[in-house]
């Protein structure tokens, strides 16, 4: 599948991708959204793992800049029974250019259109408050919260969101 945008060019992740892969790995684990989710591998031989098995998924999607040819992020789903599950990431040099929001947007058309999916969820920190903003601009509505931990030193509150289309 490919799909362009004004700005992008989305299309399945593939193997090969693994590499601009680990760059958004460790741009991601320096974050400090990191807190908010689990470790992403830094090894080559993880990565490589982790990105097959991601194309295996078939719901991951390469980001690039169309004029450019670089990869700047990805955008997955996770099919839950007729739910489609959000999950993205893009590199901090590509933030606040509304990539993140023109990328889910054409991929949330093309799964109403393609697969009439009619409802999609997401889950994040609710201290991350770009990524909030970004699901509510998308239309998605806070549901529902709960004290989330990926270690137990630190835990925080996450936010459960949902966009229904019927």
């Amino acid at each position: 599948m490919e799909l362009k945008t004004l700005r992008l060019s989305i299309r399945d992740l593939q193997e090969d991708d693994w590499i601009k892969m680990k760059s958004l790995f460790i741009d991601f684990n320096n974050s400090k959204y990191a807190a908010y989710d689990r470790p992403l591998p830094t090894e080559d031989i993880e990565i490589e793992a982790l990105t097959k098995q991601f194309v295996e998924n078939s719901l991951f999607f390469a980001i690039y800049l169309l004029d450019k040819n670089q990869m700047i992020g990805y955008v997955c789903f996770h099919k839950d029974e007729e739910k489609y599950d959000l999950g993205y990431c893009f590199h901090s040099a590509f933030h606040s250019n509304g990539y993140a929001y023109e990328s889910i947007r054409a991929l949330i058309d093309y799964f109403v259109r393609e697969h009439n999916a009619a409802t999609f969820t997401a889950g994040t920190a609710i201290a991350n408050t770009p990524s909030c903003k970004l699901l509510e601009k998308l239309g998605f509505e806070c549901v529902s919260t709960e004290e989330i931990s990926f270690n137990e030193d630190f835990s925080f509150e996450g936010g459960n969101f949902i966009l229904n289309l019927q």
